[in-house]
């Protein structure tokens, strides 16, 4: 059902960013989930795998419809929106780093075609709210406050600083299903019968 040139494309781009990632970032610069999804599409390509496409898209499409409306809005009007896409207009950092970052462009269209070919799997909302209870913590536990990936040490760029760590925590392990995987999951299974 998926060309084997699309499989093939989207996992030399996947090991290459992975690759460079590695080499960059700090290995818990992964943990992120659009990062999660990055890697793991390209066994959803290969597997044809409806429940690991739909999972992947439950998780990423709100967040990415939110990256991409803060780097277009800023691309096409220089101004800030959030904060989320900053290190696309740093200078500092190198163009082709940058430019493996666009993969936050294309992901969510692949993510959906992959659906509207394989179906949605109404499983998706549930595996990825058990992913998001292990990534969240483990996130946590791992990766320096400073980089705050997924929010795990307070809102957006802001750390916490009015909850105690561990509700703080649970809030979010909550909030990730309710505010983004539900509402997600209800537009696809309604998009995709």
């Amino acid at each position: 059902m998926i060309p084997f040139w699309i499989k093939i494309t989207y996992t030399l781009f996947a090991v290459i960013t992975v690759a460079v990632y590695a080499v960059k970032y700090p290995l818990g610069n992964f943990l992120w989930f659009s990062d999660i999804a990055l890697v793991l599409t390209a066994p959803a390509l290969w597997l044809e795998s409806s429940l690991l496409a739909s999972t992947l898209a439950v998780g990423t499409l709100l967040p990415e419809v939110f990256w991409n409306a803060g780097f277009f809005g800023r691309l096409f009007t220089g101004k800030r929106l959030a904060g989320l896409t900053d290190y696309m207009f740093d200078a500092q950092k190198p163009r082709y780093l940058r430019a493996l970052s666009l993969f936050h462009v294309f992901l969510p269209v692949l993510l959906l075609w992959m659906i509207a070919r394989l179906g949605y799997s109404p499983k998706a909302l549930i595996a990825q709210t058990a992913l998001a209870w292990i990534v969240l913590p483990l996130t946590y536990g791992t990766t320096d406050p400073a980089k705050n990936i997924n929010w795990v040490f307070g809102p957006g760029l802001v750390q916490r600083n009015r909850l105690s760590a561990m509700l703080y925590l649970g809030l979010l392990m909550i909030s990730f299903p309710v505010l983004v995987y539900l509402p997600t999951h209800l537009l696809l299974r309604a998009l995709f019968p």
